[in-house]
């Protein structure tokens, strides 16, 4: 894998060390501040996952698929570049293309993160979509989101095998829950992460938005397909609101609608513009994020998405996830005070 040693090639604004903490939504950044506080966790994951694994893939990828460069997908491979530039990581990941008409991109690694794009997702995206995808893997590296996917992987194989012990499998499925979720935030945070890369607002809601619809953009309109985000917030009665939750139960990434309505929200809300202007949190002073902080941003952020859903169902349950977020808070504070941070 090359140093970094070049620039964009178009004037995109650099973000000099910039902390992962800038785009994370509360809820993935209060537990990766919490993971990363555990001293000696992500040694242990390492060797649960196997180092060997990850050569392994590498060297399939290598074998299978085709590793971009100055002479093959040069396109793809100047994205790599520039993502890694505008978010200041120290190398820039391999990126290798790998024939499927399945639409997918996806980051692998601890130690030496390479980024996978398939041929469906680059017969699908134009040039600017395919850097908000780059940008969004580049973002899952930065975050170092591949300890949430391990330990994913390892719990859902684990629940499997114990799923004929009732208590057992309960809680591990419980477990499995809540990584998931925050799985699916990890997905909103990279989001963010891939529009701060490309800075090309409408590329990256067109890209999500080309998830769902496919490569008729013609036939597509984002503001009618925000509506259709408003509709499937405030659709239905309390019923149509539990299904909605049923519905993502054993899913790993948020609806399209949502992922266009949440990077839409966030760009307008001013967070965007912030960091494009230079204000945002450094890498260098990650060790000085306190866990009962970030919670308390993640049950802030919790209710304010409670507060401005007009789901039936939101509505009935808001006191009984309110005091289960307040207890939550209580138990990171004591814990916090007890270790310090």
């Amino acid at each position: 894998m090359p140093d970094m040693t070049t620039t964009p090639d178009r004037n995109r604004v650099q973000l000099p060390g910039i902390s992962s903490r800038a785009y994370e939504h509360p809820a993935d950044r209060s537990a990766l501040v919490a993971l990363r506080s555990l001293s000696g966790f992500d040694t242990v994951l390492k060797q649960m996952s196997g180092l060997v694994s990850e050569r392994r893939l590498r060297l399939i990828y290598l074998a299978s698929a085709v590793r971009t460069s100055d002479t093959q997908f040069r396109a793809l491979h100047d994205m790599g570049r520039d993502a890694a530039y505008t978010l200041d990581l120290h190398r820039i990941p391999e990126v290798y293309v790998q024939q499927s008409p399945l639409v997918q991109a996806k980051a692998i690694g601890f130690d030496d993160p390479f980024i996978v794009v398939s041929t469906g997702l680059l017969d699908l995206m134009d040039e600017e979509e395919q850097r908000f995808v780059i940008g969004h893997e580049t973002a899952h590296i930065l975050s170092g989101h591949a300890v949430y996917r391990t330990m994913l992987d390892i719990l859902t194989r684990l629940a499997t095998r114990v799923a004929w012990i009732p208590l057992g499998y309960i809680g591990l499925r419980a477990i499995v829950a809540g990584l998931e979720e925050w799985h699916r935030k990890s997905e909103l945070s990279a989001d963010r992460g891939g529009l701060l890369c490309g800075q090309d607002t409408d590329a990256a809601l067109r890209a999500l938005m080309k998830l769902a619809g496919g490569s008729r953009l013609h036939e597509m309109n984002i503001e009618a397909f925000l509506d259709q985000a408003r509709e499937y917030d405030t659709a239905g009665d309390v019923r149509d609101g539990l299904l909605k939750v049923l519905n993502l139960l054993g899913t790993t990434h948020p609806f399209a609608v949502s992922r266009v309505a949440e990077l839409d929200k966030w760009r307008r809300g001013g967070e965007y513009e912030t960091i494009i202007g230079g204000e945002y949190p450094r890498r260098a002073d990650d060790s000085n994020a306190r866990v009962s902080e970030e919670i308390k941003a993640a049950a802030r952020s919790y209710r304010e998405s409670w507060s401005q859903s007009q789901d039936p169902f939101i509505g009935v349950l808001r006191d009984v996830a309110e005091g289960a977020v307040n207890a939550g808070e209580r138990i990171f504070n004591r814990f916090s005070r007890r270790d310090g941070n």
